[in-house]
């Protein structure tokens, strides 16, 4: 095995562990970065949505209670829940892999009751009262998702029209019935708000830096080890080339073979220079042997 074949050995193995640590901390990298991108679109759109909730809560909702109207006609805009999904609906045209849901196990109106999927959040939230928030990852027809969990508990204002259906507005019965969306608990976790963020665009993107970084990684590999190549066969195997030859030339009997140039002061010089005093003492003491 020549020099130049071991020296590109070791490059490979010292390259290519250095090569597979930095491929993987890109890759948490990349993909923690990613994740928390989606996680923080889905922690503002939760913000923007409870924002609305409160909004209709504290200062839309009493005013329309007191309009006639609200006595005749259930007004919905009353209802937090509405203009926080309502809001939420006009952004999902732009953004239709974008969701938002105020799921409830027991709803008034049915279009709000919670999936499968979205109750095991709410039992699980209800096992855990503890949990202010749950993110987890999920399948979708789309691709994968994550979503932002925060639960719905019952308050003061709720009970106003869930808590038996004798108290709740006579317009609120006229339009969703008196079977659904009662029974509710003060403080009782009876749904959840749910967002849901699609990973699939900075997953990809992600993944196209880290094929890329892989790419620049190779070709970082390949130039370095044929710079380093050059430099070596140029300052070390070419000068140890003359030498050996020289030696050999020397050794068969040449007496006449010329004295190496030296150059620099590194180590090859000193081979160098080491090899002409030897070539001179060896000239000398021919000499000496021929001399009768």
């Amino acid at each position: 095995m020549t020099l130049l074949t071991k020296f590109n050995l070791i490059l490979l193995i010292i390259f290519g562990a250095a090569g597979i640590l930095i491929s993987q901390l890109s890759y948490s990298f990349l993909f923690g970065n990613a994740r928390r991108e989606v996680l923080a679109q889905a922690e503002l759109m939760m913000a923007s949505a409870t924002s609305v909730r409160d909004y209709t809560s504290d200062d839309l909702s009493p005013l329309l209670q007191q309009n006639p109207r609200h006595k005749v006609r259930f007004l919905a805009e009353t209802v937090p829940a509405f203009g926080a999904t309502t809001t939420f609906s006009r952004l999902q045209k732009d953004y239709p892999d974008y969701s938002y849901k105020e799921a409830t196990l027991n709803p008034t109106n049915l279009e709000d009751r919670a999936s499968d999927w979205e109750a095991d959040v709410i039992h699980d939230m209800r096992a855990h009262p503890e949990k202010t928030l749950v993110i987890g990852e999920r399948n979708t027809a789309s691709g994968q998702a994550l979503y932002l969990a925060k639960p719905l508990t019952v308050g003061p204002p709720c009970l106003q029209c869930h808590s038996v259906p004798s108290a709740a507005p006579a317009a609120m019965l006229a339009v969703y019935g008196s079977a659904n969306g009662f029974g509710w608990k003060r403080g009782e976790i009876i749904g959840a708000q749910i967002i849901s963020v699609p990973t699939s665009v900075p997953v990809q993107i992600a993944k196209q830096a880290y094929h890329r970084l892989l790419i620049l990684l190779i070709l970082t590999l390949l130039i370095a080890i044929l710079a380093l190549d050059v430099s070596v066969y140029w300052f070390v195997i070419r000068p140890l080339k003359i030498v050996s030859e020289t030696a050999d030339r020397v050794s068969k009997g040449e007496k006449d073979a010329p004295l190496l140039v030296v150059k620099g002061k590194d180590e090859i010089a000193t081979v160098t220079a080491s090899f002409n005093r030897m070539q001179l003492s060896l000239a000398k003491a021919f000499k000496m042997l021929e001399e009768p």
